[in-house]
């Protein structure tokens, strides 16, 4: 049944907060075609570009595209998402205008006869081509790939369609670039708001966040007060960690029990002491588990990682732990290997040079999120430290509650050529040799020349 435009908006459930209006004026009544926000995390983005290309789509019959960084990122966000009062985002389509909907393509065909597609910017090439779109919404621009608008420009060009940007920034980077043009065009409408303006966010909320240690001061001014030099500028591996987590690099990774576990150890007295459980296999490197503790003896340790079900390879453990003690008279490496752990240690190399180690390292690592929660959060975290006074970075790290776990990563990174699971030239000749003559390689051959045999 067709219905009148009229009912098809009235029957939207959208009811935008007073802050995310300006926007959808500025597209539906003052004509706008290039439109951009810089807001702040949590503070209604999807909820809004969503409702905004719904509200499109009832009013005009066409082609309109969500943009998401990936794939299968559009379908976290979008597809099989759901606000904070648990509405999901699909129902704010009533069912009564959805002709058929098609869950493997993210597609929704409506009664009036619009397609409206959920897609990523990583498969531009594929989804744009062939197809004549009115309308995007690029959502979490600052980690799309920025071809994907290159792309689709002259297409929206002549069709006279409009697109939308919507992100919290990372660093001065292709979203900052089209920020600056955003803002000192007249035929962009841009938006810049912060938890100060939108008042999503308590501020005693985020306050508590700080003193808990949940957030870092850099992540705050980053993701609540839209810093763009704050936040990924000073992280050693923020922007890595977003590469993996499009990737698919964080997520489930299994503990394979056919190989070996290795661990790697940063080990304190008054701090933490962290460990951290992966696996080598081939070229790529799996961590499936971890550990961090305070204030307890070498011993409690030891009987965590005995306790764990892994048949262990190395034990990793930074290059001191030669020196220092444990409160016993003997050296760490010396009560470990009483308590039965024998250590190999890290190369002596600067904290910066083992940084760029890991840098180069993490485009073959794989993190379990479900067990590595506190892992991850260390290495987003991990940060220089900002000198407030003349408004910069300092040169070295800055020693917190993210450190620990870093330095653990450092030390595993560092050592990776010591772990590898690698098949040496004389372990090839011997199984060779076994396939041929069984495992007593020279069972099969005349006693004279046989060399495990006794001499009479």
């Amino acid at each position: 049944m067709k219905l009148k435009i009229e009912t098809r908006l009235k029957l939207n459930r959208f009811k935008p907060r007073s802050y995310q209006i300006p926007i959808m004026d500025a597209l539906f009544n003052k004509g706008y075609k290039r439109i951009l926000a810089v807001w702040a995390r949590r503070s209604g983005k999807d909820v809004l570009g969503w409702n905004c290309m719904i509200r499109a789509a009832l009013l005009k019959p066409g082609v309109y595209f969500y943009c998401a960084p990936t794939y299968s990122h559009g379908r976290k966000i979008i597809w099989d998402s759901m606000t904070n009062d648990g509405f999901k985002f699909l129902d704010y389509i009533p069912s009564e205008l959805i002709e058929r909907k098609n869950d493997q393509q993210m597609k929704l065909h409506l009664v009036n006869g619009s397609l409206i597609q959920v897609i990523g910017s990583d498969s531009y090439d594929r989804s744009l081509v062939g197809s004549n779109p009115l309308g995007i919404v690029f959502t979490e621009w600052a980690l799309a790939d920025p071809r994907a608008f290159q792309y689709a420009r002259p297409i929206l060009a002549a069709n006279d369609g409009w697109a939308m940007f919507l992100s919290t920034p990372r660093a001065k980077n292709h979203f900052y670039e089209l920020y600056q043009i955003a803002s000192n065009h007249p035929d962009w409408y841009s938006s810049f708001l912060t938890v100060m303006d939108t008042g999503h966010i308590s501020l005693e909320t985020i306050q508590k966040e700080r003193y808990s240690g949940l957030i870092s001061e850099d992540l705050i001014q980053q993701e609540y007060f839209c810093s763009f030099t704050l936040g990924v500028e000073g992280s050693y591996y923020s922007k890595y960690i977003d590469r993996m987590k499009l990737k698919g690099q964080i997520g489930s990774v299994p503990w394979e029990s056919a190989f070996s576990v290795h661990t790697a150890w940063d080990l304190g007295v008054r701090d933490s002491t962290c460990i951290i459980f992966f696996q080598t296999i081939g070229q790529t490197v799996r961590i499936i588990d971890c550990y961090e503790n305070s204030k307890e003896g070498l011993e409690h340790y030891v009987n965590v990682i005995k306790n764990k079900p892994y048949t262990y390879g190395r034990h990793i453990a930074p290059h001191d732990i030669a020196v220092k003690e444990w409160g016993s008279g003997l050296t760490r490496i010396e009560k470990a290997k009483q308590l039965g752990v024998k250590f190999m240690t890290a190369a002596n190399i600067s904290i910066i040079d083992g940084i760029e180690v890991v840098r180069s390292s993490l485009g073959k690592i794989w993190i379990d999120n479900t067990q590595c929660v506190s892992l991850i959060k260390s290495i987003e975290g991990y940060r220089q430290e900002y000198d407030h006074k003349r408004k910069v970075y300092k040169a070295h790290p800055l020693h917190d509650s993210n450190s620990h776990f870093a330095d653990a990563m450092r030390y595993l990174c560092i050592s990776l050529p010591k772990v590898k699971n690698t098949t040496t030239p004389e372990e090839l000749d011997r199984r060779y040799a076994e396939t041929l003559y069984g495992r007593n390689n020279n069972s099969n051959m005349p006693s004279i020349f046989r060399d495990d045999l006794p001499h009479y």
